[in-house]
């Protein structure tokens, strides 16, 4: 056989017949880009669009709107929210900030999540509630709603029929918590708070719902975490929204990192990290979730509440142990007379306390925890 026939027969052999070498490699590149696209288009069929309100995002995508809160004895109001639906199934998990809403490290960091996350990279959907509570946001008011004078996080799980703080309760429980796998409420120190960053890991007796809001407080980062089984079981009168939520099966934790009113980018980032940090968790994102390793456990905490109108005048500061019946602030009237020293009620960290003067019969004037032994 001459060199020509042996070429011959290896182009037929297909060894060195570039033409259908040519044809493999298109062969190939077809069944490639055919399986991403099956494989891309699978992915957005089992996830399913998310509804929410008049909201409507489809896979992949991501939408902002109002939920409306009608008008009742009070004006009516509304709720500024994004929806984030992930191209792949996976948790929804709802983040609210502005329960109150002159706590804005949480609120601002709402709005810089919005912005980071791509819906084409997240598995599962993402709720924000970027301002729960529009109507004390811009008053600029601490704790109280300016029309019917009630703490937002106090009338959970709200009433339709109700106030408007009830109305806006009810239409979060009903539109966020109930539709909502697990939920994240974010807090800091109001304005008139100075407060050390931490977290409560409210526990309810069933295991499972316990561990997993254990490590969504582990995931978010911040080291002191208040161990909390005091709160109210009646589904009727829940009062808090992380443990309205926990009520009804969502895992959830509170976070408070911000003190004094103050946008510091270093709260705001705590904030964004603490997030990501829980949907990576969650398996909502790509990566590890990075879970705390020395965490500080506060195992009791009590509020002291004021029994005076007058002035308050703090003589600790945040983050100082204090001893038992050691002075941490006092009280004068409006004439400048000494109304009471308020001590410690036992040995612990003192969590936050006011750090401006007005103080109100009924209102906390600081925080005291103390840390579990195994923390030491």
């Amino acid at each position: 056989m001459t060199e020509k026939s042996k070429g011959k027969a290896k182009g037929k052999d297909g060894f060195k017949d570039k033409g259908n070498e040519s044809k493999i490699k298109k062969g190939i590149f077809f069944i490639i880009f055919f399986v991403v696209i099956a494989e891309v288009t699978f992915s957005a069929q089992s996830q399913k669009t998310f509804i929410l309100g008049s909201l409507s995002a489809e896979p992949g995508k991501m939408v902002s709107s109002w939920l409306e809160v009608p008008a009742g004895q009070d004006p009516a109001t509304q709720i500024p929210v994004t929806v984030i639906n992930g191209i792949k199934p996976g948790k929804v998990l709802a983040v609210i900030s502005g329960i109150h809403p002159y706590e804005y490290p949480p609120i601002l960091a709402s709005y810089r999540l919005k912005k980071m996350i791509n819906p084409k990279e997240l598995s599962g959907t993402l709720i924000l509630v970027h301002i729960a509570h529009l109507s004390s946001f811009q008053r600029r008011t601490i704790y109280y709603n300016p029309y019917d004078w009630k703490n937002l996080n106090r009338v959970f799980p709200g009433d339709l029929k109700g106030t408007q703080s009830q109305r806006i309760a009810a239409i979060i429980t009903e539109e966020i918590i109930n539709r909502a796998e697990a939920v994240i409420d974010m807090h800091c120190g109001d304005g008139n708070e100075a407060l050390i960053p931490y977290t409560y890991w409210m526990t309810c007796g069933d295991e499972k719902i316990d561990e997993v809001s254990k490590q969504m407080a582990l995931a978010f980062g911040i080291r002191h975490i208040i161990i909390d089984s005091t709160r109210p079981r009646d589904l009727k009168n829940s009062r808090y929204l992380s443990w309205t939520a926990i009520l009804r099966g969502k895992p959830s934790i509170t976070t408070e990192y911000g003190y004094l009113g103050r946008v510091d980018e270093e709260m705001i980032q705590a904030n964004v990290y603490g997030v990501l940090n829980v949907m990576k968790y969650f398996g909502m994102l790509p990566g590890k979730a990075q879970l705390l390793s020395e965490p500080v456990w506060i195992d009791k905490y009590e509020v002291i509440y004021s029994k005076h109108d007058g002035l308050f005048y703090p003589v600790a500061k945040m983050g100082y142990y204090v001893q038992v019946g050691q002075i941490v602030g006092y009280i004068e009237d409006y004439f400048g007379n000494l109304l009471e020293e308020v001590g410690a009620p036992f040995t612990g960290i003192l969590l936050y306390i006011i750090n401006t003067p007005p103080c109100n019969t009924g209102e906390p004037l600081f925080e005291v925890g103390r840390v579990k032994e195994s923390s030491k």
